[in-house]
């Protein structure tokens, strides 16, 4: 007879929970996590969030404890705090997406469906992912400067969520946004100077809802991707947007790409960065580099 599971041969599994990311509700999220996840190879427990960073503390609390496995349940930024707390460690991230654009959990394909992500974890199949560091903040989709950060920025500020309210702010903003001049410096050789409606570091292929700025990102070659796009005009822009959605935009003849160990990016003044769809006002020198194979998630 073999012996009975307890605790000591469990995986101490931590899923940590944002309940305001996305559009959707978490109140069967609790439910959907007891009534998935394998009891026989995992003791689970769960943590809500209540303010932006209380990830970082409580992963920090909870390793001491000795936890090894943390799952953010949420959006990119909640994904951005679990991940940046465990990068470098034998600690492992994964993923129940229930934020408005989930790319990284996109590129990686993990369902979009609670219970089918969670079957994912537990089959716990693990790889190791690059992750990007702007101005030394950690970053695993994508990160950048111009049009998108600036509708980041304002769409943060806006009361509703979800991607339609996005697409309403771009919408909004675009016909009045000015495209700014850089100069840019690609691992430390190549220099250019260029006026872009926006400039996309990506280390993963997309920004999220499947809108792929660089549809060949490899998360794991050690690279990022670099697209810079040239000013476009009302006329232009349905033609782009449809490009994102179809894994075309690199195709684009406004399009510039390449791939890059380190990016610096200098402009007139501080202004907006955004990070894995989170905004932030950096200073005029933005350095960004990738860590190869950093992080340890869980992949279907």
């Amino acid at each position: 007879m073999a012996d009975p599971i307890t605790k000591s041969t469990r995986k101490r599994i931590l899923f940590i929970v944002n309940p305001i990311s996305g559009t959707r509700g978490k109140e069967s999220i609790l439910h959907i996590i007891n009534n998935t996840i394998d009891n026989e190879t995992f003791e689970p427990e769960i943590l809500f969030t209540r303010k932006k960073g209380d990830a970082l503390q409580i992963i920090s609390e909870k390793i001491a404890e000795g936890f090894k496995y943390f799952v953010a349940v949420g959006g990119d930024g909640t994904v951005n705090e679990v991940g940046s707390a465990i990068i470098n460690t034998d600690c492992v991230m994964g993923i129940i997406p229930l934020g408005s654009g989930n790319g990284l959990a996109r590129h990686l394909r993990i369902p979009l469906d609670a219970a089918k992500a969670i079957q994912v974890i537990n089959k716990l199949r693990v790889e190791s992912i690059d992750y990007g560091l702007v101005n030394g903040l950690p970053f695993f989709c994508t990160c950048g400067v111009g049009f998108d950060a600036h509708i980041g920025y304002r769409f943060a500020k806006e009361k509703g969520r979800g991607f339609f309210n996005y697409v309403k702010v771009a919408l909004t903003d675009f016909i009045r946004y000015k495209p700014k001049k850089y100069k840019v410096k690609i691992d430390g050789t190549q220099k250019m100077k260029v006026k872009a409606f926006l400039i996309t570091c990506a280390n993963a292929s997309q920004y999220g809802n499947n809108a792929y700025i660089a549809p060949n990102a490899d998360i794991q070659d050690g690279l990022l991707d670099i697209a810079i796009m040239s000013p476009i005009n009302l006329l232009q822009a349905p033609a782009i947007g449809a490009m994102l959605f179809t894994r075309t935009i690199n195709k684009s003849t406004v399009l510039q790409t390449g791939k890059a160990q380190k990016v610096v990016i200098k402009r007139k003044r501080e202004d907006v960065v955004h990070f894995d769809g989170e905004p932030i006002i950096m200073d005029r020198k933005i350095r960004i580099t990738v860590v190869n194979k950093g992080l340890r998630i869980i992949v279907p």
